[in-house]
């Protein structure tokens, strides 16, 4: 399933580049913080355990791969993977005295790994910028073990009508905060726009089936402003 918006030449990678030195101030500016507690949600529902290998995809600065050493002692091993180099800058710099991370430029479309290799993916606020769900959901198969479990955690559709207005016309300020931040709004009307235009919780359980996952299903939270999709690799 191609992303229209995704697809556009080098839009992506331009957003990421123009936001990436103040990615991180701007995630706690625009949830107000929460996005911390949708991370910490992610870790409790996955309840990881020590030597075992996770795949953080679409990685960002490597909050979720922080998270996840931190809750196995670091007893773990974590490959964080992102298509933009500034972001992987970032996260080896943030996250150096973590001795159990590697970090690798790619697409979530094309991991350079073999099969059956992982035991945890995580794929956070991320599936949202692939340019093929289809083949970013097939990686994802491919490269977990069998009982390998998939967690993807991205904005989704609120189920509530009044909440939705709210976060409608909130969402018509982030442009503005991203000038006043960062200097540029673009980045943040692509933000905007790309949430509006992903696809809702049932569909993303319906592209996970078609991609042979199993026990498929999602707990919304904050209303479904975000919506955290689990399955296992059977």
């Amino acid at each position: 399933m191609q992303q229209k918006l995704q697809n556009t030449k080098n839009l992506v990678s331009e957003v990421f580049n123009k936001v990436s030195d103040k990615y991180d101030i701007m995630n706690n500016i625009m949830s107000f913080g929460i996005h911390k507690s949708w991370k910490k949600q992610l870790i409790y529902s996955m309840n990881p355990k020590p030597n075992k290998k996770l795949i953080d995809v679409a990685c960002g600065t490597g909050d979720v791969a922080k998270l996840f050493l931190d809750s196995t002692n670091s007893k773990s091993k974590v490959d964080c993977v992102d298509p933009n180099k500034k972001m992987i800058s970032l996260g080896r710099k943030k996250l150096e005295n973590y001795k159990n991370i590697s970090w690798k430029i790619a697409s979530a479309e094309k991991l350079p790994f073999k099969n059956s290799y992982f035991d945890y993916y995580v794929i956070s606020f991320g599936i949202r910028n692939t340019k093929n769900l289809n083949r970013t959901l097939s990686e994802a198969f491919r490269v977990l073990k069998k009982g390998g479990r998939f967690f993807c955690l991205e904005f989704s559709k609120i189920n509530n009508d009044t909440l939705n207005v709210i976060y409608q016309n909130y969402s018509k300020l982030i442009p503005i905060i991203g000038e006043l931040v960062v200097g540029d709004k673009k980045p943040y009307e692509y933000l905007v726009n790309s949430i509006n235009e992903f696809i809702d919780q049932d569909e993303l359980i319906d592209l996970m089936k078609k991609n042979n996952f199993e026990k498929c299903k999602y707990n919304n939270l904050s209303g479904g402003i975000v919506s955290l999709h689990s399955a296992w690799k059977v």
